[in-house]
């Protein structure tokens, strides 16, 4: 397989080091995976790929003049009013309305810009969390575009079931290193895991010799003092105490020497500690007991009918998801609820109901501000608690000074949040909350609106995330909305669709199981809930 590509770079931005001399290479044909945390520098990498910025030192090697597209994470304007033949097909394909960007919904718009990036027909194609807003049946299909193409591709996601269907290759990065690993994801953490046990080992081996040669070094310290002390006491034996001094004190340097070039040549550091997002979310008091009340709602939009007749209560404490396929309104339902968007019947809106509205929009805090400005609190103890929730989030130190323009999708996604955890709204209102967000920071959010004791309506693709966190669904299909209880399928008579939402969530709890040892308090109830999957999957194979 030719190389097509190699680097050893490293990048800052205002005295803020993201890499630290990464080394890399790209062969023709790979299908490579960019993992990290948020604001790690993924969405940066691309960015050096794709010659957009320069690295601060190192370079790009390149073997052939690859031409490179790339479908950036999100973005406030697009054109798609000239599509090449292929572009239009995949827009048909996709089911994408021939409709002006700006009025298409989250997933509609990624769609469209995927068709074009990826109609290019590029060498290399760059895709930037290209599974964000997608349903299930776009993220099949984009599965089986990137298998399909004829070219390279490098893609950033944190979807794990995505990147162990498409990824040959992972990059991970982590402590500003890369680290290179042939294979999907879930082979790569296996991999880690076993080099974080070994780094500790021999961390701990590494440990025990430096404490060995120190006890030997102050053994001798202690002798060479006495020895230097008696060769100015004792009459006819000072030069005897002195040559003993002087050859303790020769041992000393050798010892420390031998130490220092062993360290040199082969020191360990320490495992650094697994990244971790920690934040809870506490709700005012309930007033009454609906939230909502919904009368023959109906909506049209650019001339075409989204939902109509809905009727339906969301009472105080429920935990409600909305569902249904792109373009099907689910975004502009939240609307009608914030009172944004207007639509025929009668909705009515508990006035007392404190809300924490969470929109899918990553471009709506101002760029030049800084964290210290948008949470300007005016005694020390108050901007403490907020630096500690920052830190908590995973954000670094320096992060309470950098701009918001400076931070990445994920970091902003975050700061939104902030404002909802620290103003304990009773009611959220979250459009893909985990759009952006690292693997750590969804399984926070998942455990937190579990134990969140107020109300929360949620739209999501992530199947997982909707059975961890409600157990309400209004389900926007065929024009209609219904609500349905206790996580019942949306349609109990569509054997094939139930049996493709347990086979994602099955992956999605094999995909955790596969970090965990028996021992570990999460695996039990893990490996349960996967036997149940199993077991609820082979009873409809045996009907269908």
């Amino acid at each position: 397989m030719q190389e097509l590509l190699k680097f050893q770079i490293s990048y800052e931005i205002k005295d803020h080091l993201i890499f630290d001399n990464i080394t890399g290479s790209v062969q023709e044909g790979d299908r490579i995976g960019i993992i990290g945390k948020n604001g790690a520098g993924k969405s940066t990498l691309l960015q050096l790929i794709s010659k957009k910025i320069q690295p601060s030192k190192g370079q790009l090697t390149w073997f052939s003049n690859a031409t490179i597209a790339m479908v950036e994470q999100e973005m406030q304007d697009f054109s798609i009013n000239s599509l090449n033949q292929e572009a239009a097909m995949r827009f048909s394909k996709w089911s994408v309305p021939p409709n002006s960007f700006s009025t298409l919904s989250g997933g509609e718009k990624l769609k469209a810009r995927l068709a074009e990036g990826i109609s290019k027909n590029a060498k290399l194609l760059l895709l930037d969390e290209p599974t964000n807003h997608l349903d299930e049946e776009s993220t099949d299909l984009l599965i089986e575009e990137i298998k399909q193409y004829n070219g390279t591709v490098i893609i950033v996601s944190h979807d794990r079931y995505f990147l162990d269907q498409v990824a040959t290759k992972i990059w991970a990065i982590e402590d500003k290193k890369l680290y290179e690993h042939k294979g999907n994801y879930t082979s790569y953490m296996k991999e880690r895991k076993k080099r974080r046990e070994s780094q500790k080992r021999e961390y701990e081996k590494q440990q025990k010799k430096i404490e060995k040669v120190e006890i030997q070094i102050q053994e001798l310290s202690s002798w060479s003092r006495k020895a230097h002390a008696q060769s100015t006491k004792q009459e006819g034996y000072k030069e005897y105490y002195r040559k003993k001094a002087k050859r303790m004190d020769t041992q000393i340097k050798s010892k420390k020497k031998r130490l220092e070039k062993e360290l040199e040549k082969a020191k360990v550091e320490r495992v650094n500690p697994e990244y971790e997002v920690n934040f809870t979310l506490q709700s005012g008091a309930k007033r009454g007991k609906r939230f909502i009340e919904v009368k023959n709602l109906t909506k049209m939009y650019d001339n075409r009918l989204l939902f109509e007749n809905a009727n339906f209560t969301i009472q105080y404490g429920e935990k409600v998801a909305i569902t249904g396929p792109n373009g099907s309104g689910k975004t502009t339902l939240l609307n009608i609820f914030m009172g944004r968007e207007l639509a025929e019947g009668e909705i009515w809106v508990s006035k007392s109901a404190s809300i924490g509205y969470l929109t899918q929009e990553v471009f709506d805090l101002p760029n030049e501000k800084t964290p210290a400005e948008l949470f300007f609190r005016e005694t020390f103890e108050e901007r403490g608690k907020v630096q500690n929730l920052m830190k908590h989030l995973g954000f670094s130190a320096t992060a309470w000074e950098e701009p918001i323009g400076n931070m990445s999708m994920g970091e902003r996604v975050k700061c939104k949040l902030m404002f909802y955890i620290l103003e304990e709204k009773d009611v959220l209102i979250l459009d893909e909350p985990t759009n952006h967000l690292d693997i750590a920071s969804r399984e926070q959010l998942e455990e937190t609106l579990e134990s969140y004791n107020g109300t929360v309506i949620v739209v999501s693709h992530d199947r997982y995330f909707i059975e961890k966190t409600t157990n309400v669904q209004l389900s926007i299909k065929n024009q209609r909305i219904v609500k349905q209880y206790d996580k019942e399928p949306i349609e109990s008579n569509d054997q094939k669709e139930l049996l493709l939402m347990l086979e994602t969530e099955r992956q999605e709890v094999l995909g955790k199981l596969s970090f965990l040892t028996p021992t570990d308090e999460k695996y039990q109830q893990l490996d349960t809930q996967f036997n149940e999957l199993t077991k609820k999957i082979n009873e409809i194979k045996r009907n269908l």
